[in-house]
């Protein structure tokens, strides 16, 4: 799946641990998406949440996106590293 890289942003605090932000847009698909992730203190051990950026688009295109998050790590890396690049700016 390609992704186009909108924006990205990331926090860290000793409290709440890794807070990031990744919007994107997925190739072929009408609206672009939000993900959402949050790690207590690894860099590499992620919760995360999908939502669309703005307007609600297709099922099953966000259903497409969400497995592509599951199955493909290349996919999720591609976007949580684009966060965590923000971390060291």
């Amino acid at each position: 799946m390609k992704a186009e890289i909108l924006h990205a942003d990331m926090t860290y605090s000793e409290t709440d641990g890794y807070l990031g932000h990744v919007h994107f847009r997925v190739e072929g698909h009408k609206q672009p998406y939000e993900l959402t992730l949050q790690s207590d203190g690894r860099l590499n051990d992620w919760n995360y949440a999908l939502n669309y950026l703005r307007d609600s688009g297709l099922e099953h295109e966000i259903e497409a996106v969400e497995r592509a998050l599951e199955e493909d790590d290349e996919f999720f890396d591609q976007l949580a590293e684009a966060a965590i690049r923000c971390l060291e700016k």
